[in-house]
C-alpha cells in the first residue's frame, strides 16, 4: 500500500511542505487498510505503526492549519468554514477508526516485543484511551469543539476607543505599564467594562460546555468531569489530591511574599491604596521598558538572544520565520494569546502570539520559542506519539527558556537600568503567576465537582478563591463588579479545561533550572536539550530529572526556590 510522503525533517534544512488532504474521502482508504491489515511479526507491526503514525500526521496537520488560520483572522468565512468542516466531518469519523486502531495495537502479540524505550509509554496511554473511549462521546466532544471556537471569537472582536481610535484588548492593555495612574485607571475601567458587555454570551457558552462535559463524564462511569479530565489526560504521575496540595502552598509560601514586594511598591508609587491599575507600571514612575518597537525587531532580537544561549535555538526560529510560519502582532479578528503548534507532517512547529510591542512580548516570544524548539529537537522520532509532549513537560521546556534567556537580556537591552527593570518584572512575575495557576485550577476542581451549581454560587466561589489567592495589601473595593467575572479572561477554561496547573509545575522547574544555569551555564543546557531531546518517551518524573531539577512542589521545595527568586530581586 503506498502513504503520502513525509518529509524528514533535518538540523537547519528548509521544510518539504506535504500535500494535505482536504476531504475526508481522501484519507478514509488508509485508516481502512490499516484495520483490516494483518500482523504476522515483530517486523509487520512496526511498519504498521509507521505508517499510521504517516497518516495521522497528515491529517493532524490538515487540523493544524485549520485552527491556525481561524485563529488569524475569526471574521474569515472561508476559514470558519473549513475549521467547521474538519471538526464535524473528520474527527467524528476518526474516532471510532483509531479507537478500532488502538485495539488492534493492544491485541497484538507482539507489541510486548517493541523497544521499551521507545513504545512503553505509548502502550500504556493507548490502554488508557481504550478504557475510556466510548462512541456516544463522539459526537459530544464535536459539539464542544465547535462551541470552543466561539470563546475566540467574541474576545477578537473586543474593541474599545483609546486616544480617538479602536484598539484591541491587548493593545489597550500596554497602557497599564504608562506613568499617568488616572491614565491607567481610565484604561483599566474601559477594559474591563468591554469585557462585562459579553458577560452573558460568555456564562452561557461556560454552562453548554460545563454540561458536555459532565455528560461525557458520565457515559465513561465517572461521577464528575474533574476525575474524568484527569485519566483523559494521561496524568500518571501525580493526582486531584496533589492539586489541591499545591494551591495551599503557593497560599502558605508565594502569595505572603507578594504581600511584601506589593507593600514596597506601593511606598515607591506614593499612593496609600494599591489598586490593580497600579501592578504593570514602573514603580518609580518611568516610562515603559522599550525593548523593541515592532514586529521585525522583536525577532530579531529574540533570535540574537536565543543563540547566546545555544546557537541552535536561534537559527530554529530564524528558520522558522522565513518559512512563514510565524504570526506575531495583534490585530482586530485575531483570537487572543499565543501558542505554539506543531505541524506534524511537515516536522515543524508554528509559533502565533499578539505583539503589542511590550516588554511581556519578549516573554510570550520566548515561552513560545521554547515550544517551538522542543517539536524541532524531536522531529525526527518517526512516530507520531513519541512527539506529541505531555503538558507539563512541553511548559517545562517554555517556561524554562523564558528564564533561561534572561541571562542573555542585555542582547536585547542593552542599557543597565533598562535590563535591570526588565529583569526585577520577570522574575515578580515567576512568582506572580503562582497564586494566579492556584487560582484558576482551585476554582476548576469546584466547578466540576459541583455541576449543579448556580450562577450565583459560582460567582461566590470564584471571589472565594479570588481573595485566598491575592495578597492584602492590592485594593479591589469599588471593584466587585469585575471581579465576579474576571475569570472570564483566562481561556483554558473555556478552551482547555485542567490545562493549567501545568504551569504551575513548570514554573517551579524553569525555576530550579534558571538556578542550575547561574551555577553551570554549560552542564544546565546540555541537561535541558537531552531532556527535551526524549520526546514522548519517558514519564514526567524522568524527563525532569534528566533536565537537572525534580518534580517537586512540596513546601519545603517551594520555599527554597521563592527564597532564591527574592533573593535575585533584591540583588538586581
Amino acid at each position: 500500500m503506498s502513504h503520502p510522503a513525509v518529509a524528514t525533517a533535518r538540523k537547519y534544512e528548509a521544510y518539504s511542505v506535504p500535500t494535505l488532504p482536504q476531504r475526508w474521502e481522501e484519507v478514509a482508504p488508509f485508516f481502512a487498510e490499516l484495520v483490516r491489515r494483518p500482523l504476522h511479526s515483530l517486523q509487520d507491526l512496526e511498519q504498521w505503526l509507521l505508517d499510521r503514525s504517516h497518516i495521522e500526521s497528515l491529517v493532524g496537520e490538515w487540523l493544524s492549519w485549520a485552527y491556525i488560520n481561524l485563529s488569524a483572522n475569526n471574521a474569515d468565512e472561508q476559514a470558519n468554514q473549513r475549521y467547521q468542516y474538519v471538526v464535524q466531518n473528520l474527527v467524528p469519523k476518526m474516532a471510532p477508526l483509531e479507537q478500532e486502531l488502538n485495539q488492534k495495537l493492544a491485541n497484538c502479540p507482539f507489541s510486548a516485543q517493541l523497544d521499551p524505550n521507545l513504545f512503553n509509554w505509548q502502550l500504556k496511554h493507548v490502554q488508557n484511551s481504550n478504557a475510556l473511549y466510548r462512541a456516544e462521546n463522539v459526537h459530544l466532544q464535536t459539539d464542544v469543539q465547535l462551541q470552543t471556537k466561539e470563546y475566540g471569537r467574541i474576545f477578537s472582536q473586543m474593541l474599545i476607543g483609546v486616544d480617538g481610535k479602536q484598539m484591541t484588548l491587548p493593545q489597550a492593555s500596554t497602557i497599564l505599564e504608562e506613568p499617568d495612574r488616572q491614565r491607567r485607571r481610565a484604561i483599566y475601567h474601559q477594559i474591563n467594562r468591554r469585557i462585562l458587555q459579553d458577560t452573558e454570551r460568555l456564562e452561557t457558552l461556560f454552562d453548554n460546555l460545563l454540561d458536555k462535559r459532565q455528560e461525557m463524564a458520565a457515559n465513561t462511569g465517572f461521577q464528575n468531569y474533574r476525575d474524568f479530565a484527569f485519566r483523559q489526560m494521561g496524568r500518571f504521575d501525580y493526582t486531584p489530591e496533589d492539586c489541591l496540595h499545591f494551591h495551599e502552598v503557593m497560599k502558605a509560601e508565594i502569595v505572603p511574599i507578594l504581600d511584601e514586594l506589593y507593600s514596597q511598591r506601593r511606598e515607591r508609587l506614593g499612593v496609600n491604596q494599591l489598586r490593580p491599575w497600579d501592578l504593570n507600571t514602573d514603580a518609580n514612575g518611568q516610562d515603559p521598558v522599550q525593548a523593541f518597537s515592532n514586529e521585525t525587531e522583536l525577532l530579531q532580537k529574540s533570535v540574537h538572544c536565543l543563540r547566546q544561549l545555544h546557537p541552535m535555538f536561534g537559527d530554529i526560529i530564524e528558520l522558522m520565520h522565513e518559512q512563514g510560519l510565524t504570526d506575531l502582532s495583534t490585530r482586530p479578528g485575531k483570537r487572543p494569546g499565543g501558542y505554539n503548534m506543531p505541524l506534524q507532517a511537515t516536522r515543524m512547529p508554528f509559533l502565533f502570539m499578539n505583539a503589542s510591542n511590550t516588554l511581556g512580548d519578549l516573554r510570550t516570544f520566548m515561552h513560545e520559542s521554547g515550544h517551538a524548539i522542543h517539536f524541532f529537537l524531536t522531529r525526527d522520532y518517526e512516530m507520531l506519539f513519541q512527539r506529541r509532549f505531555t503538558f507539563e513537560v512541553a511548559e517545562l521546556m517554555a517556561m524554562g527558556m523564558e528564564l533561561l534567556t534572561m541571562e542573555h537580556w542585555e542582547t536585547i537591552l542593552p542599557d543597565p537600568a533598562a535590563l535591570r527593570r526588565a529583569k526585577i518584572a520577570q522574575l515578580e512575575h515567576s512568582l506572580k503567576v503562582l497564586p494566579w495557576i492556584a487560582t484558576i485550577d482551585r476554582f476548576q476542581h469546584w466547578l466540576y465537582t459541583h455541576p449543579e451549581h448556580t450562577h450565583e454560587e459560582r460567582r461566590a466561589y470564584w471571589k472565594e478563591c479570588f481573595y485566598d489567592f491575592t495578597p492584602g495589601i492590592l485594593d479591589y473595593s469599588g471593584l466587585e463588579r469585575y471581579i465576579e467575572h474576571l475569570w472570564h479572561k483566562q481561556l483554558h477554561l473555556f478552551e482547555a479545561p485542567f490545562y493549567y496547573i501545568e504551569y504551575g509545575f513548570a514554573q517551579l522547574g524553569a525555576i530550579a533550572l534558571w538556578r542550575n544555569y547561574r551555577q553551570d551555564p554549560e552542564k544546565t543546557i546540555q541537561q535541558f536539550i537531552k531532556a527535551m531531546k526524549l520526546g514522548n518517551t519517558r514519564s514526567i518524573r524522568e524527563i525532569y530529572a534528566e533536565a537537572g531539577i525534580g518534580f517537586d512542589f512540596s513546601a519545603e521545595y517551594v520555599r527554597e526556590l521563592a527564597a532564591f527568586v527574592r533573593g535575585e530581586i533584591v540583588s538586581c
